[in-house]
């Protein structure tokens, strides 16, 4: 071991304790505590024990202060490993993500972290494990979720366009009515239950794969709902079929939940038994066809989705009255939960105040 270190003179022992008493860390405190002992004119194997050390590391720890001050006293992370992805990689990997693998080029629809791997490895040439290559996607910002469904022949402009020009719309529905009368938007649509009945998601043990009742039999009804989000409300038929005579009834029905004095503005898909000359829509509803192939821009679609997960998925219903009972139980239990409608249903393109 070669002589004391000579500590640098523009700190003195007491502006070492000052640096102390703030210092970021226990461990800088101590070093500089230590210090502090050795300008007061401490021996050196004393003062270390002060800092909880032995004299060789408090001699490192001088060096470390004659060239960085109080601040060289802290610890300094390791710098690990270097990543085997540089940042150009990494850019290349997050595009290929979100652009997607072409099945015909690919051979998949889309992209596992095995799949993944060998991309990384035939253009690369690196070749990192599946638990990596996880790792190095969540740090780009992906994670794995469901996709949402998109109708093949949808146009990919439509839904802009209809969300931009729906206050037109409505401004063109409101000219042809009398002077301050209120305007309700509501979303209709149909939902099939049957015996054959959906599986939904469910809590239960990590690594288990619990198990429901999956009947085959084909008995069904069709629940035509309505629902006007703004007043928290919705209007519903359960029919034996989906027909031009069910749609009709709905129609009259709506008609007379629409509050008093107002007009609905109906936003509802374009199947045939909604858009045929035969319906006469009551005086106070106006129907507003979607685009070809939008089920997105029809929250009726959620409020089936929250029906189904909540109480008329993974059952078994005996025969067709006891559909007929579901359905009418799960539909009196949306009305009675304030609120839900609207937190569903709920679209800021389609809230519009009164005219």
């Amino acid at each position: 071991m070669g002589g004391a270190v000579e500590l640098r003179q523009d700190f003195g022992a007491e502006d070492l304790r000052r640096f102390a008493a703030r210092a970021r860390t226990g461990a800088q405190a101590r070093r500089l505590l230590a210090l502090a002992a050795v300008l007061d004119g401490m021996n050196r194997a004393e003062a270390a024990r002060i800092g909880g050390m032995d004299r060789q590391t408090l001699r490192d720890w001088a060096h470390r202060f004659n060239q960085h001050g109080p601040d060289g006293l802290v610890d300094i992370k390791p710098v690990g490993r270097r990543p085997r992805l540089s940042d150009e990689h990494k850019q290349i990997l997050k595009q290929l993500v979100e652009d997607g693998p072409d099945p015909e080029t690919d051979g998949v629809v889309r992209w596992r972290c095995v799949d993944l791997k060998r991309v990384v490895r035939d253009r690369f040439g690196i070749d990192l494990s599946e638990v990596s290559l996880g790792r190095v996607l969540k740090q780009l910002g992906f994670s794995r979720i469901s996709a949402r469904p998109r109708h093949p022949m949808q146009d990919p402009e439509a839904i802009a366009t209809f969300k931009k020009n729906f206050p037109a719309m409505v401004a063109e529905v409101v000219s042809t009515l009398a002077p301050g009368t209120p305007v309700e938007v509501w979303f209709q649509d149909e939902m099939r239950i049957g015996q054959k009945n959906s599986l939904v998601y469910q809590w239960a043990k990590t690594g288990s794969r619990p198990r429901q009742p999956k009947d085959q039999r084909y008995a069904n009804a069709y629940v035509f709902g309505a629902v006007c989000p703004s007043r928290d409300t919705g209007v519903a038929l359960i029919m034996p079929q989906a027909d031009t005579e069910a749609m009709q009834a709905h129609l009259d029905a709506i008609g007379e939940a629409v509050a008093p004095g107002a007009h609905a503005l109906l936003i509802l898909d374009k199947a045939g038994w909604h858009t045929t000359g035969k319906l006469e829509p009551p005086a106070n509803i106006t129907l507003l066809p979607l685009p070809p192939a939008c089920p997105e821009l029809n929250p009726a679609e959620n409020i089936w989705q929250y029906l189904r997960n909540n109480y008329l998925g993974n059952r078994v219903f005996a025969d067709y009255t006891a559909i007929l009972d579901a359905c009418q139980d799960a539909w009196r239990k949306l009305l009675a939960e304030t609120g839900r409608i609207s937190s569903i249903a709920q679209r800021g393109w389609a809230i519009i105040g009164q005219s």
